[in-house]
Protein backbone atom coordinates (compact mmCIF):
# COMPACT_ATOMS: atom_id res chain seq x y z
CA UNK A 1 0.00 0.00 0.00
CA UNK A 2 2.87 2.36 0.79
CA UNK A 3 4.48 1.66 -2.60
CA UNK A 4 1.21 2.40 -4.44
CA UNK A 5 0.75 5.70 -2.59
CA UNK A 6 4.36 6.73 -3.17
CA UNK A 7 4.21 5.92 -6.90
CA UNK A 8 0.87 7.75 -7.29
CA UNK A 9 2.35 10.78 -5.54
CA UNK A 10 5.46 10.70 -7.78
CA UNK A 11 3.37 10.41 -10.95
CA UNK A 12 1.09 13.25 -9.86
CA UNK A 13 4.04 15.46 -8.99
CA UNK A 14 5.74 14.80 -12.33
CA UNK A 15 2.53 15.57 -14.26
CA UNK A 16 2.11 18.83 -12.34
CA UNK A 17 5.71 19.81 -13.09
CA UNK A 18 5.30 19.05 -16.79
CA UNK A 19 2.33 21.38 -17.19
CA UNK A 20 4.08 24.30 -15.48
CA UNK A 21 7.36 24.12 -17.40
CA UNK A 22 7.95 26.27 -20.47
CA UNK A 23 11.35 25.23 -21.69
CA UNK A 24 10.61 26.21 -25.29
CA UNK A 25 7.87 28.82 -25.64
CA UNK A 26 6.21 29.07 -29.04
CA UNK A 27 7.25 31.95 -31.28
CA UNK A 28 4.83 33.71 -33.62
CA UNK A 29 4.98 32.44 -37.20
CA UNK A 30 4.61 35.83 -38.87
CA UNK A 31 8.09 37.12 -37.96
CA UNK A 32 10.04 38.46 -40.93
CA UNK A 33 13.81 38.09 -41.28
CA UNK A 34 15.78 41.00 -39.91
CA UNK A 35 17.29 43.35 -42.49
CA UNK A 36 20.62 43.59 -40.64
CA UNK A 37 21.28 39.84 -40.94
CA UNK A 38 23.75 38.74 -43.63
CA UNK A 39 23.14 35.24 -45.03
CA UNK A 40 26.27 33.21 -45.68
CA UNK A 41 26.88 29.62 -46.72
CA UNK A 42 27.49 27.63 -43.54
CA UNK A 43 28.99 30.62 -41.75
CA UNK A 44 32.01 30.79 -44.06
CA UNK A 45 30.98 33.64 -46.36
CA UNK A 46 30.46 33.88 -50.10
CA UNK A 47 32.86 31.76 -52.15
CA UNK A 48 33.62 29.40 -49.27
CA UNK A 49 32.09 26.18 -47.91
CA UNK A 50 32.52 23.82 -44.95
CA UNK A 51 35.10 21.06 -45.35
CA UNK A 52 34.90 17.50 -43.99
CA UNK A 53 36.21 18.55 -40.56
CA UNK A 54 34.11 21.71 -40.25
CA UNK A 55 36.69 24.23 -41.44
CA UNK A 56 36.05 26.83 -44.13
CA UNK A 57 37.38 25.97 -47.57
CA UNK A 58 37.33 27.98 -50.81
CA UNK A 59 35.02 26.78 -53.56
CA UNK A 60 37.15 26.03 -56.61
CA UNK A 61 35.51 24.78 -59.76
CA UNK A 62 37.67 22.14 -61.41
CA UNK A 63 36.94 21.12 -65.01
CA UNK A 64 35.20 17.79 -65.72
CA UNK A 65 37.52 14.83 -65.10
CA UNK A 66 39.40 16.72 -62.37
CA UNK A 67 38.83 17.08 -58.61
CA UNK A 68 40.07 19.53 -56.00
CA UNK A 69 42.97 18.40 -53.87
CA UNK A 70 43.84 19.01 -50.22
CA UNK A 71 42.33 22.24 -48.90
CA UNK A 72 40.88 22.90 -52.39
CA UNK A 73 43.98 24.70 -53.65
CA UNK A 74 44.78 22.57 -56.72
CA UNK A 75 42.92 20.49 -59.29
CA UNK A 76 44.03 16.87 -59.80
CA UNK A 77 43.06 14.47 -62.58
CA UNK A 78 40.55 11.72 -61.67
CA UNK A 79 41.95 8.18 -62.00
Amino acid sequence: MKFLAASAFAIGLSLAAMTASQAMPLAPLDQAASADTIRVAGGCGPGWHRGPYGGCRPMYNCPPGWHSGPFGRHCFRNW
